[in-house]
């Protein structure tokens, strides 16, 4: 009898949720990415958990910073996960309020333990369905989580809808740099062969921003300040010799890249 093949958003539940993903040493503080490293921190030597967190946490800031302005913004983060970026956000660039959004009631759950600052709303909803008006926000943004929504069309279609004119929409993510995504991947990377992670052509996200109204569309190459030092953290761990430490070589073989997309409604 033939095995069925488990559904790619069962195994993302599963990661998310009991498997707490960002428990994991791959990650540290609550975040859950791959981080942004500055060239204050020196990823030749040995890295300290500090980094690593100071790492994710600059991916946000990076983030933030194109949305040109967030003070007194009315905000939204698609895939907050444990909430540590959203609650950066609301602590650092005072908005009027930031909703934190993720389909996982376990990271909501886990979010909410850690006791978020005021300004940030956690709600459990579909990035797909955003749960708010229409032309009622002043920015989106979702970092490293666009690569398990399955609907990137629908996706940009929902982030315009509920932005007002001239709101910005900003994504931190990875994405196929040419036209089609490389179909070695699925061999190197394993959520990439069981349909975990989507790695789609930023070509065709852009495209697909494009079609639901966006304007001053950038793709923007992070690859750089990313997978070098992830993979210089990961080599640290326990997960030295795993499938991980493939996301470089892919990186330099230009099957993948890092990237900041950002545009306006």
């Amino acid at each position: 009898m033939s095995q069925s093949i488990p559904d790619p958003q069962q195994l993302r539940s599963y990661m998310y949720g009991e498997g707490d993903l960002g428990g994991l040493t791959l990650f540290s503080g609550g975040f859950i990415n791959y981080g942004y490293w500055p060239d204050t921190i020196d990823t030749s030597g040995e890295l300290t958990q500090a980094e690593r967190t100071r790492s994710q946490a600059e991916l946000y800031r990076q983030v933030v910073a194109r949305l040109d302005g967030a003070r007194d913004g009315r905000l939204l983060e698609i895939g907050c996960g444990k909430g540590a970026g959203a609650s950066l956000v609301a602590s650092e660039y005072f908005p009027a309020f930031v909703v934190g959004l993720d389909l996982s009631a376990q990271q909501l759950a886990r979010a909410a333990a850690a006791k978020p600052p005021p300004p940030l709303k956690l709600v459990r909803a579909s990035a797909l369905s955003l749960p708010v008006g229409t032309s009622t926000l002043d920015g989106v943004y979702c970092v490293e989580a666009a690569q398990h929504v399955d609907d990137h069309r629908r996706l940009a279609v929902e982030a315009h809808r509920v932005l007002r004119a001239g709101g910005r929409f900003v994504l931190a993510g990875f994405f196929a740099p040419g036209g089609e995504p490389e179909p070695r991947l699925a061999e190197l990377l394993e959520t990439v062969g069981n349909g975990i992670d989507v790695v789609a052509p930023v070509s065709g996200f852009a495209e697909h921003l494009a079609e639901a109204g966006f304007g001053d569309i950038v793709t923007e190459s992070i690859g750089e300040r990313v997978w070098e030092g992830m993979d210089a953290w990961i080599a640290q761990t326990e997960y030295h010799d795993s499938w991980g430490r493939n996301w470089l070589p892919a990186y330099r073989d230009g099957w993948v890249d890092y990237y900041l997309i950002h545009a306006t409604a």
